[in-house]
C-alpha cells in the first residue's frame, strides 16, 4: 500500500509537468503553424492523460484480495500500461494526418526565438521527468512507472527532432516541418509496441526469475535432496513461485512441513519481489 502511495504521488508531479510542457508546445505551434511542435504538443498531452490512467489503475491495484480475487487487483496496473499504448497510436495517427497535409498543401511556418527557448524548455524537463520516473520505478519496481519514463524518453528524441526541423525551416527548408512530425509517428509507434511487449509478458505469465538461480538457493537447506518444475509468474515487484522439493521418503510429514517452510522464507529472502511460494513435497528416489 505504501509503495502505491509512493508511484501515486510520482504520478501527480509528472502530471503537472507534462501539462504545462503540451500547453505550451501546442498553443505556440498552432499560432506559428508549425506541425512537428504542434505534434509534438499533442504528444505531451497523451503523456498527462497517461498519468491520469495510471492514478486511476494504481488506486484499482491497491484494493486488497477479495472473495473473486484473491490474488489482488495488482494487474489493473499493467492494463493500464496497455491503456497508454493505445493512446500513443491514436497520437501517432493523428501526427501522420499532420504530416500528410504538410506535404500536400502549402504551409508558411513561423519560426522565433521564442521557438526555440521553448522547445529548450520543455526538452529540459523531460529529460529531470524521464530519470525522475526512471528511478522511481526501478526503486518502487512499478511497471506502470517504467512504461510512462520509457514514453517520456521518446518525447526527448521528439523535441530533438522538433528543434532540428526548426532550423531547417529557419534555413528554408520548410519540407523539413513535415518530415520531422513522421519520424515523431515512427518513435510514437515503436514506443507503443514495446509497452505492449512488456505488458503482455506479464499477461501471459512470462517467467519472471531465472530457474537455476532458486534452485541453488533451495539446495542450500539440508534435508532437500533435489529441486524441480520451477515456475515463476507475475509483475516485477509481486512474483508468485511453485516449484517441487524432494526430501528423503523416511521423512515425517511434521519435518516435510518445516522443510516447505524454510524453502518458503530462504527463497523470500533471497528475491524479496516474491509474495507467494507454493511447495509440492515428494519423496526422493536415488537412480541406483
Amino acid at each position: 500500500m505504501q509503495r502505491l502511495k509512493k508511484v501515486r504521488r510520482v504520478l501527480t508531479y509528472t502530471l503537472v509537468l507534462n501539462l504545462a510542457v503540451a500547453v505550451a508546445k501546442i498553443i505556440y505551434g498552432y499560432l506559428t503553424n508549425s506541425i512537428s511542435m504542434f505534434s509534438d504538443g499533442f504528444h505531451s498531452f497523451f503523456d498527462g492523460t497517461s498519468n491520469v490512467i495510471g492514478l486511476a489503475s494504481i488506486w484499482l491495484a491497491s484494493q486488497p484480495p477479495d472473495k473473486n480475487h484473491p490474488y489482488g487487483h495488482k494487474k489493473y496496473e499493467t492494463l493500464s500500461t496497455i491503456a497508454i499504448a493505445v493512446l500513443i497510436f491514436i497520437a501517432g495517427i493523428e501526427i501522420l494526418k499532420k504530416a500528410y497535409h504538410g506535404f500536400t498543401e502549402v504551409h508558411i511556418v513561423e519560426v522565433t526565438s521564442l521557438s526555440f527557448i521553448i522547445m529548450a524548455v520543455t526538452l529540459l524537463i523531460n529529460m529531470w521527468v524521464m530519470t525522475y520516473e526512471k528511478k522511481k520505478g526501478l526503486e518502487l519496481k512499478s511497471d506502470f512507472l517504467l512504461a510512462d519514463a520509457l514514453h517520456t524518453k521518446t518525447d526527448i528524441f521528439v523535441s530533438l527532432s522538433v528543434i532540428i526541423s526548426l532550423i531547417a525551416v529557419k534555413t528554408g527548408y520548410p519540407v523539413i516541418d513535415s518530415i520531422a512530425a513522421v519520424v515523431i509517428a515512427v518513435f510514437i509507434g515503436r514506443m507503443g509496441f514495446e509497452i505492449l511487449k512488456s505488458a503482455a509478458e506479464v499477461l501471459t505469465d512470462a517467467a519472471r526469475l531465472d530457474s537455476l538461480e532458486i534452485n541453488n538457493v533451495v539446495l542450500q537447506i539440508q534435508g532437500i535432496r533435489e529441486c524441480h518444475e520451477i515456475r515463476t509468474r507475475g509483475k516485477e515487484d509481486s512474483i508468485h513461485i511453485d516449484l517441487h522439493v524432494l526430501v528423503d521418503p523416511e521423512v515425517q510429514i511434521q519435518k516435510a512441513h518445516e522443510l516447505s517452510h524454510s524453502v518458503e522464507e530462504i527463497i523470500k529472502k533471497n528475491f524479496p519481489s516474491v509474495v507467494d511460494v507454493i511447495v509440492h513435497i515428494e519423496p526422493y528416489e536415488s537412480e541406483t
